[in-house]
């Protein structure tokens, strides 16, 4: 009989693209075979508002048993902002402003932390994704004893709350994606006696894709370009990018684009050489990244980043953010990218790669050998498996 095991994570489904939200979904999938599975979620699809979007409380999702909660608490952009800016300035904030932050922060579903205390029996093993919302920080804490946490941390203000001080200490396994990861959160929080295993995650490429010719004729993007993946939003460092660029437009003659492909929370700045394509399907968006000069990731905040390893995995080389840890890891490990801390280094990486083919074909190349050693299938699978079968 195979072992069940629950996924508890804020969002799930096909057309949920967050990091962490998209890690579950390929993971779950992949040891479906092996194990009895239930994603345990809420009804929400946008991490805004944490609106109830899906209706059905249990659907199958390729396979995977999902169920869904409702989100008592639907949250008002505008209040938490005032929430976070006053709980940052409060230099005697207690354990009770934070955990009213939590609240606040969502998706706040009493009815699935119940459903866990009540089913508790039911599964063998619990894997909670991403540290910083209600669902895991609650969920965790009903059954710590069964719980593996693949908390996808980074240097953040958040995560220097008291309330996960002792929160770190309560898994019985943690995942990281990357060691990089690791060593913050162990540096952060002493908690290196926990069992631990850094798996990462599999990089899924279309068998087939856009062709650069299909991709350039589909979108009218003729010139060159570079290519950013991922939510448009100045928490992921795109105000940055924006400025950076259009001051590097103004040093250069050359007639490079930035392409743009998500969902923007934020405006995007109307200019010839920035272009948006939304949300695309899988097939486009490979083909995009394929049919571009580089991949870059401006984010200082990240935790494993999928963007800037599939940006490697098609042989391009990418350009990202130096002061976020996990990014230049990847780029010193796999010799496979450049890293700017401010506008002159941004200026300089960007000319030395679009300006010096063999340069770009070495990144590229060393790239997409990082990914194929580091991150395939079948030994991200044999991590989780072995942290499900150690606790």
């Amino acid at each position: 009989m195979k072992k069940k095991i629950a996924f508890v994570v804020q969002r799930y489904g096909l057309e949920v693209n967050g990091g962490s939200e998209l890690s579950c979904r390929l993971i779950a999938e992949k040891l479906k075979e092996k194990y009895d599975i239930d994603i345990l979620t809420t009804k929400a699809l946008d991490y805004v508002t944490w609106g109830n979007h899906y209706e059905a409380g249990i659907e199958d999702i390729n396979g995977v048993t999902v169920r869904r909660f409702e989100t008592e608490f639907p949250r008002n952009q505008k209040q938490f902002s005032k929430c976070t800016e006053e709980i940052f300035r409060k230099a005697n904030r207690t354990i009770y402003d934070e955990l009213e932050w939590m609240k606040a922060q969502g998706p706040a579903s009493f009815t699935l932390i119940d459903y866990l205390k009540n089913h508790n029996d039911q599964y063998d093993k619990v894997i909670f994704f991403t540290y910083l919302y209600f669902t895991t920080y609650f969920g965790l804490q009903q059954l710590p004893e069964k719980s593996i946490l693949v908390p996808t941390a980074h240097d953040e203000p958040y995560i220097y709350f008291s309330l996960f001080k002792p929160f770190f200490h309560l898994p019985r396994n943690i995942v990281f994606l990357t060691e990089e990861e690791k060593n913050f959160v162990h540096r952060t929080f002493h908690n290196q006696y926990i069992p631990n295993e850094v798996a990462g995650l599999g990089i899924d490429v279309p068998e087939s894709y856009f062709s650069e010719e299909e991709f350039r004729e589909k979108f009218n993007v003729h010139d060159p370009f570079i290519i950013y993946v991922g939510r448009i939003d100045e928490s992921k460092g795109c105000k940055e990018l924006f400025e950076y660029f259009l001051n590097y437009k103004k040093q250069s003659d050359n007639n490079i684009k930035l392409v743009l492909i998500g969902k923007n929370v934020m405006d995007i700045p109307k200019h010839s050489d920035i272009i948006h394509l939304g949300f695309v399907s899988d097939e486009e968006k490979f083909g995009a990244i394929a049919a571009s000069e580089l991949l870059v990731m401006p984010s200082k905040y990240e935790s494993f980043s999928m963007a800037v390893l599939e940006g490697m995995y098609l042989n391009k080389p990418v350009l990202v953010n130096g002061d976020c840890e996990v990014l230049v890891g990847h780029c010193n490990r796999g010799n496979a990218g450049l890293y700017y801390t401010d506008f002159d280094e941004f200026h300089y990486c960007l000319d030395l790669i679009v300006n010096n083919t063999n340069i770009a074909h070495a990144l590229g190349t060393n790239g997409h050998q990082y990914v194929i050693n580091n991150y395939s299938w079948n030994k991200i699978e044999e991590l989780f498996i072995k942290a499900i079968e150690s606790i």
